[in-house]
């Protein structure tokens, strides 16, 4: 029996615990596998390495993936399909772990549905699948994302200025609104909820009347300009306001406990549900329990946003 394992789209903290999870899961059961190199793109390039036990040690600390990803608009076309399926063919893999968020599982149920056995673990800071309670990589972008806003409440406090900060998510708004949680944010704007910036606003105007000396305002990208939001709220408060866009600095780093241990435990039921002959299915947590479910369901369930977090927020917040 062969295996393969690829990453896909934007990089996540804990991919490298998943690889090695499938590596050395694969080996104990004298299986061999590979890696595929950059994604799709790499496996319809044929970018295939044979790895050993050795080839992931050192690995389950460290941030990234050491098999590289890329985006491959020709994998979505009929031809470049073709071309990776008979990649696999010509190397005799039995089957493939796909590690990545939405557009990678969008590619491992294609090869799922063209015969090649395929199983998929969540790997996304943004934590926008709505089958599983949390992805891969979420809790470590929300540790960095946490440590920043505090370093930008010390020196906002100093100069008794605003902050506007953008988080990444697209159009989820969980890594904004959890951040703004742990990290005690004044405001948030999510996607998922309209915001009216007169009352966040009133709200500053009401805390600096009680001798605060900072505002922290949490925006997840996909909800708004965040230049235009800074300037409407310093038009309304008076308050001099900042913007930081806290960009990829999000996506790197060591990955948590959490992920470590999610991807690890994932990784090895991957190839255990391959050994057994099953196919076309996404792995999750659901209420601290590892869950399967098939690419089609777990694809076209809505993400919901926390509403009792949410409320938290507001009312902490005050």
């Amino acid at each position: 029996m062969k295996l393969a394992v690829l990453t896909s789209g934007g990089d996540a903290p804990g991919m490298n615990a998943g690889i090695r999870a499938v590596t050395r899961t694969a080996i104990f059961n004298k299986i061999d596998i590979y890696g595929i190199k950059n994604g799709y793109k790499g496996l319809i390039e044929g970018d295939l390495i044979k790895l050993e036990a050795s080839s992931v040690g050192d690995t389950i600390q460290k941030g990234g993936t050491i098999l590289g990803t890329a985006r491959s608009e020709e994998f979505k076309t009929e031809e470049g399909l073709k071309k990776a399926i008979n990649v696999l063919n010509v190397y005799g893999i039995d089957g493939v772990v796909v590690l990545g968020g939405d557009g990678s599982f969008k590619g491992a149920k294609k090869l799922a549905e063209n015969g090649i056995h395929t199983i998929g673990i969540p790997c996304t800071i943004d934590n926008d699948l709505g089958y599983t309670d949390f992805t891969i990589g979420f809790w470590t972008a929300l540790e960095t994302v946490t440590s920043a806003i505090g370093n930008l409440r010390d020196t906002s406090s100093s100069h008794g200025r605003a902050v506007v900060i953008e988080v990444m998510g697209r159009d989820c708004g969980d890594l904004a609104l959890y951040s703004a949680l742990a990290g005690g944010g004044e405001s948030i704007i999510i996607p998922e909820r309209e915001y009216d910036i007169d009352k966040i606003a009133k709200k500053a105007r009401e805390g600096l009347m009680r001798g605060k000396k900072h505002n922290l305002i949490i925006v997840a990208e996909g909800a708004g300009n965040v230049f235009k939001i800074a300037k409407e709220f310093e038009e309304k408060t008076h308050i001099e306001t900042k913007v930081t866009v806290l960009g990829h600095v999000q996506r790197g780093g060591s990955p948590c406990a959490q992920d470590r241990i999610m991807a690890s435990t994932m990784g090895m039921r991957a190839v255990e549900l391959l050994m057994a002959g099953n196919t076309d299915f996404a792995l999750g947590m659901c209420n601290g329990k590892l869950i399967e479910m098939k690419f089609e369901e777990a694809l076209n369930m809505p993400k919901k946003l926390d509403y009792q977090i949410l409320d938290t927020v507001n009312v902490l917040s005050v």
